[in-house]
């Protein structure tokens, strides 16, 4: 079955876009392989595994997570809830990102808490949890399976997903687990993405439209599928 998400993807052919499509090796767009960066001191064959995660989803940070259409809803109909949505929405700028430990995986995390983020996300978990299809039983008992507090098991039989709202943390995740990972090889990543980020600094990384990805069947890979861009004015 296939599933759908709203997510935050860098502006195609941009510096960022072009960044994460590298440090995952695929152009979520395209669909093509990317060459990926050598990590000083991590081999070629343990990086793209370290990478493999992500790499199926595409370089993003989640906004609505990924979902399957409950019965009677169509993948046009979200596509013009999408538009009257972004319709009413304001570009802003993300604030500059840090490379991070969350959990046990790295990402690209805001230096500070920029409100407008949160908001947007609360507001789509809301406003497009009508078009989602429930979790079924084996689904539910694998993310309880991670172990969840008991607001984010409500967040999860709510809307699907634990991490929303209150829980909601805005990331690009640039590794799968590093539990069994050998320190150095962790140490050889976060100095690497540091540098790449860096090196982005004078980019300026605009929020300006939601990204519709769809994944066609459970083991394929996201695509990028369509974009809404915010038409509101600065007030």
């Amino acid at each position: 079955m296939a599933r759908l998400a709203l997510y935050f993807a860098p502006a195609e052919g941009s510096a960022w876009w072009r960044f994460g499509a590298s440090w995952l090796g695929r152009d979520p767009a395209t669909g093509d392989a990317v060459p990926q960066p050598v990590v000083p001191g991590v081999g070629a064959d343990e990086f793209r595994i370290f990478t493999e995660k992500p790499r199926r989803y595409g370089f993003h940070a989640t906004v609505k997570a990924p979902f399957a259409l409950c019965a009677g809803a169509t993948r046009e109909a979200l596509a013009e809830a999408l538009e009257r949505f972004c319709a009413e929405r304001t570009a802003f700028s993300v604030p500059p990102l840090n490379v991070a430990q969350l959990d046990d995986f790295l990402a690209l995390v805001p230096v500070a808490r920029e409100s407008r983020l949160n908001d947007l996300a609360a507001d789509c978990v809301r406003e497009f949890d009508p078009f989602r299809a429930p979790l079924d039983v084996a689904e539910l008992a694998r993310r309880r399976r991670t172990g969840l507090s008991p607001r984010q098991d409500r967040y999860l039989e709510e809307f699907g997903y634990p991490f929303v709202l209150a829980e909601f943390r805005f990331h690009l995740t640039l590794t799968g687990s590093l539990d069994r990972a050998p320190p150095q090889h962790v140490a050889g990543m976060r100095a690497a993405a540091e540098h790449a980020v860096a090196a982005l600094a004078d980019e300026p990384l605009q929020f300006y439209a939601l990204a519709l990805f769809e994944q066609p069947a459970r083991e394929t890979p996201f695509r990028l599928v369509a974009r809404f861009p915010f038409r509101g004015r600065a007030a």
